[in-house]
Formats: structure tokens, C-alpha cells, sequence
């Protein structure tokens, strides 16, 4: 049979999936995903046997093609002496968790549309996977995954809730390039489920609020830190936006002199621009981090605080533990139920909600800027501002 069939500038233009044979038993597997292994094919009567040689153009160790061709000569070698040469791969260290997730984070990071992204990716696996990273990832079981969820579970829902997707993700990864042959215990449903204590569902748009009555104590907590972090939650707190509305601010969508805050359009969840009247408090918030400035966010400098460390700040300076950045705009909203009069539609306009039908929102047309205003400023005196 010929060899040396392929060539680097073929290799690169290869995209169908499927094996491609360089010759005498050496070819690059391309996987659907666009990733190419390189494997030895030999066989022996009716049994055909493979061996991977590692991955092409990727990973921590890249295999060219002439190393390849190298690798492959030398298992010609040892068939030709009669040796097996999987005796090597056998007696070789199996796959750990944390080599699979190493791996599939670098495969991953050119599908991530943003930074932040990534960075969540990483931190969760890196942080809270941490028992399982030395562990062969072919011996994990139910139970390791079930101790890794648990300091998670009730106090950090969604945290938990991400986590045991991304080992999923890991171990999936490993069952896919035969590093595990049992099936994936970070499956949810049918496995999981049946094993996790129950927990109240804050997820899926119910996010643990703290009670109104405790915003004078959160603020006043949080004013006591000087960190960036305890600054953005508060300004969250008395703006009632959204976490990314509020961590990814610049200082260029302030207006001082009107006392508002123009979030743009493509950070909206409703995909519109929406104004934000300031309170006195807000204001001298956003004063004191322009003092202190080293880049355009208004909360972190070159690039935005990260939602952690607002969580973080959060949990340090609330009363209930269990209380989210979203559920602050849960509490501002009881509050305006609860205790004021003002209307239903100025309250939901202050959160950025889209009130009525097609037919009321066309004969709304002002933003009822002025009356937000008059909102916002109780609240901020409410909270003891």
C-alpha cells in the first residue's frame, strides 16, 4: 500500500468528517466537531485493533505529521517483532478529570462569544470541581459528583445547578474519545434527581430576594466596605437594573447634570435603550469611582467587575445568606407594592418591563421619566440614603 498519502496543506483543508489514510495503517480521524486525531489501524485475522496517537494541531502536545509517520513506523516495528503495541498504552497513566477538562475548555474557548464566559467556565471547574481533578475520570461515580454538588446545593443553587452541567460537559468529553466506557453519573434526570435532597427552585425566574424591611441594613452594610464590588451592588440596589445593565456601566453613559444613566440598547433584555433617573446616593457613587478610575467601566476599570466578587460583596452584607443580585430588583419592587402608592406601570417601567398590549404600549409613548424619578428617590430614602 502507498504511503505518505496526506500533506500538511491537505491536512488543513480536510473537513468531512470521517477517516482520511496517509497509508499502511496511519490516518486522521476529523471529528464533527472539526477536531483530527491521528490512529494507528492494524489487524490481526478477523479483529481490527486501533490506537490513538494523539491529536493534530492542538492541545499541549500537537502531533505533526511527520511525527505521525513516526509514531506509526515504530508500531510497524513491533507488530513486525510480534509485539503488541498497546502493552505501552495500557501500563500509560489514565485520563483525570482534570486532563479532560483541560482539554475541552481549549476546544471550547473558540466557540465563547465573550470573555466573561470563558472565565465563568473555568472558574467553576477549576474551583468547585476540584476533588475530581485528580481522579481518572473512568473511575468517577455518582457519588463523587453528589459530594462535589453538596456544599453548593442549597446555599448556591444556580452555582450548583451550572457546576453539574459542566462536569457533564467534562465527562461527556471523555466518554466521547473512549477515555471512560461507563455511562455519565453528572446526569440529571433518571440519576441525580433521584439521589439530591429537595431545595426550594429559585431558578428558572425566582431569584432568593431579601425582605424589603432589611434594604436600610443591606446598604448600610454595604457602605461600610471600600471595595469596588460593595460599590456596584449598591448601585444595583438603588437603581433596581439588572447585573450586567449595572457591572458593565461607563462612565460615557452618565449624564450628571440630568441625573441619568442611559443603559444602550444591546445590554438590555428587551434589546431597548432605557433611561434611568439617579438618585443623590447614585450620583456620588458614580463621583467616587470616576476618582478612582483606570479604565472606561465604572466598576472594575480595563474590564467589568466580575459577577462573583458582586456576589460575594452581597452575601457579606445581607442579612439572609441566601439573597441574589436579581432578587434586589425583587425587593424594590415589594417595596413599591407594598408601600407606596405609586402606579403599578411607574414601578414596572423602573424595571425595565414592558407593560400592556401592543395597543396600550403604542398610546404609552413617554418613558414617565420624572415619575421613575420621584420612585427612585423614595427608595433611595427608604433605604436610608
Amino acid at each position: 500500500m502507498a504511503r505518505n498519502k496526506l500533506s500538511e496543506t491537505k491536512i488543513k483543508t480536510l473537513e468531512k468528517p470521517g477517516m482520511h489514510s496517509d497509508g499502511d495503517g496511519l490516518y486522521i480521524r476529523v471529528q464533527k466537531s472539526g477536531s483530527k486525531n491521528w490512529v494507528f489501524v492494524w489487524r490481526r485475522g478477523d479483529d481490527r485493533n486501533e490506537i490513538g496517537l494523539g491529536g493534530y494541531g492542538r492541545g499541549t502536545a500537537p502531533v505533526s505529521l511527520a511525527l505521525a509517520r513516526e509514531k506509526a513506523e515504530a508500531i510497524r516495528q513491533q507488530l513486525a517483532r510480534g509485539e503488541d503495541p498497546r502493552a505501552d498504552k495500557k501500563a500509560a497513566r489514565p485520563k483525570t478529570f482534570a486532563d479532560c477538562m483541560d482539554a475541552l475548555i481549549e476546544t471550547k474557548e473558540k466557540e465563547w462569544r465573550n470573555a466573561k464566559h470563558a472565565d465563568q467556565w473555568k472558574m467553576t471547574l477549576r474551583e468547585y470541581a476540584a476533588p475530581l481533578h485528580d481522579m481518572p475520570v473512568g473511575n468517577i461515580v455518582m457519588g463523587d459528583v453528589k459530594d462535589c454538588l453538596m456544599p453548593h446545593w442549597h446555599e448556591r443553587p444556580e452555582t450548583a445547578d451550572r457546576l453539574r452541567s459542566r462536569i457533564h460537559a467534562v465527562i461527556d468529553y471523555a466518554i466521547a474519545h473512549e477515555w471512560r466506557t461507563a455511562g455519565n453519573p453528572a446526569r440529571w434526570k433518571g440519576l441525580l434527581d433521584k439521589v439530591m435532597p429537595a431545595r426550594k427552585k429559585l431558578q428558572r425566574g425566582h431569584h432568593a430576594a431579601l425582605a424589603y424591611s432589611k434594604a436600610p441594613e443591606l446598604v448600610a452594610a454595604l457602605r461600610t466596605s471600600t471595595g469596588t464590588a460593595a460599590r456596584a451592588v449598591e448601585f444595583l440596589a438603588l437603581t433596581a437594573a439588572r447585573t450586567r445593565e449595572g457591572r458593565e456601566a461607563l462612565f460615557t453613559e452618565i449624564d450628571a447634570q440630568a441625573k441619568t444613566w442611559t443603559v444602550p440598547a444591546e445590554r438590555m433584555k428587551a434589546g431597548k435603550e432605557h433611561v434611568v433617573p439617579l438618585c443623590d446616593r447614585a450620583l456620588a457613587i458614580i463621583e467616587a469611582m470616576r476618582q478612582r478610575a483606570t479604565g472606561p467601566y465604572m466598576f472594575g476599570g480595563e474590564k467589568p467587575v466580575s459577577d462573583t466578587a458582586m456576589t460575594k460583596a452581597l452575601r457579606l452584607a445581607s442579612p439572609d445568606k441566601a439573597a441574589t443580585l436579581h432578587g434586589l430588583r425583587s425587593m424594590f419592587r415589594d417595596w413599591a407594592g407594598d408601600e407606596t402608592d405609586h402606579p403599578r406601570e411607574v414601578a414596572e417601567a423602573a424595571l425595565a418591563h414592558t407593560v400592556g398590549n401592543e395597543v396600550e404600549q403604542a398610546y404609552r409613548r413617554g418613558s414617565a421619566l420624572e415619575k421613575r424619578r420621584s420612585l427612585m428617590n423614595d427608595w433611595a430614602k427608604y433605604c436610608g440614603c
